[in-house]
């Protein structure tokens, strides 16, 4: 666990899931891989902005935390797709509950000043 983890409480939950999460662009990525099974240039064009290389780095991190499933097809050119474990889908209530929270008291702020991005689907919405 890193430092700042460490710097309240070793042994909080909320501590070790918001540093498990709160890398930037973490919980976009696991909002984007809650539709489904998603490529790599799929998760790219879906999240405006992001490099190649931190997308890499954030995806072997999430396989890394049992977050993210990495599966190679043995095909030319080779696919690889992600998709979240049952470890990575039981962060989507905290998604969800960011949805409702950002809906609720940041909207207008959203509109105001230009942050409003493509919103996916609701998660479970399928």
């Amino acid at each position: 666990m890193s430092q700042m983890a460490r710097v309240g409480n070793d042994t909080c939950p909320v501590c070790a899931t918001a540093e498990l999460i709160c890398g930037k662009w973490t919980i976009l990525i696991i909002r984007d891989l809650a539709e489904g099974r998603s490529r790599f240039c799929e998760l790219e064009r879906s999240l405006a902005g992001i490099s190649p290389r931190t997308l890499s780095l954030r995806l072997r991190a999430l396989e890394d935390e049992g977050i993210v499933v990495r599966r190679t097809f043995p095909e030319v050119p080779p696919r690889v797709e992600y998709a979240l474990t049952e470890k990575g889908r039981a962060l989507l209530p905290v998604v969800e509950a960011m949805r409702a929270y950002g809906r609720q008291w940041l909207a207008d702020a959203c509109r105001s000043d230009g942050r409003a991005q493509r919103e996916p689907a609701a998660v479970g919405a399928a």
